[in-house]
């Protein structure tokens, strides 16, 4: 039968990909622009980092996100913005004193994280459900942090996307919703592929899937060269892409992505061909709960 599917388009991220493709957006203005391309492409939600303008470094700046989230309202667009609670919690230790963090671990406080996220209400805001071993540095999210983190998210009127990239995560993001930290029945977003989290596999996201509570609503995505195979592994299962720049910078194999837009449009191609249509933002919304809030 077919059904409404959403896009989701993470637009930057805060990986070191700039400097390997010119077209991932640094700038509030440029990644405001961004966004607003994917939502003309058939993004109905893009999902927000912002990075230093000078550095291209990911950032935390409050002023920052501001910007970018007032651009993207002054657009015009009904796209529903999707704000980041990931920085502030990379760690590395010092290599001269194992105990301590390196000069380069991003270790904040769970107030500082969501912080962004209780003074400018976005319709959504992540919230990554454990921690893990990222590549060569540590993902450090401890359940005290993260429940404080969601109370602060629920009371803050803001529905937040539970990201699990691993099982683990997913049991831990189960029993929040139980104990109502926040509201059921939830909503997920399966990340695969990232160092050493679940692979991006048609079999992993199946087992991931299965482990979802009844009635949620979920989204997938997987990163790199995994990410349009993801696309329509998601679709095929029931759930909502994510693609964008924060997870791929190419469009094809030896072909950087020129925008966001072409990712999403690319996703939307494969949505198509599989039946199935592409919600706007406005479905969006009535899928995921949000009408009554914009009201």
């Amino acid at each position: 039968m077919q059904r409404k599917v959403m896009i989701s388009c993470a637009v930057t991220g805060s990986a070191d990909t700039p400097g390997r493709n010119p077209a991932v957006p640094v700038t509030p203005a440029q990644i405001a622009a961004s966004a607003v391309d994917a939502a003309k492409a058939g993004a109905a939600i893009v999902h927000i980092h912002v990075r230093d303008p000078k550095t291209t470094k990911p950032s935390m700046d409050g002023a920052l996100y501001r910007e970018v989230v007032e651009r993207i309202k002054a657009s015009g667009t009904d796209v529903i913005i999707n704000l980041t609670t990931g920085p502030g919690a990379r760690f590395n230790h010092d290599p001269d004193d194992a105990r301590k963090p390196s000069a380069d671990s991003t270790l904040r406080s769970p107030e500082d994280r969501v912080r962004h996220v209780v003074e400018l209400k976005p319709d959504i805001c992540s919230l990554d459900m454990g921690s893990l071993n990222m590549g060569d540095r540590v993902f450090i999210n401890t359940p005290a942090h993260l429940q404080t983190m969601a109370i602060a998210i629920r009371d803050a009127g803001v529905l937040p996307e539970l990201e699990v990239f691993e099982t683990g995560h997913l049991l831990l993001a189960k029993r929040f919703l139980e104990n109502g930290f926040a509201k059921s029945p939830g909503l997920f977003q399966i990340c695969l592929g990232i160092s050493w989290g679940q692979p991006a596999t048609p079999e992993a996201m199946t087992y991931m899937r299965n482990l979802l509570p009844a009635g949620c609503v979920w989204f997938a995505f997987g990163i790199s060269l995994h990410q349009f195979p993801m696309v329509a592994q998601t679709v095929l299962l029931g759930g909502h892409p994510r693609v964008g720049m924060e997870d791929n910078i190419y469009l094809e194999k030896g072909k950087l992505a020129p925008s966001n837009a072409a990712l999403v449009e690319k996703a939307a191609k494969i949505i198509e061909i599989l039946g199935d249509q592409i919600a706007t933002p406005a479905e969006a919304r009535q899928m995921l709960g949000l009408t009554e809030r914009r009201a």
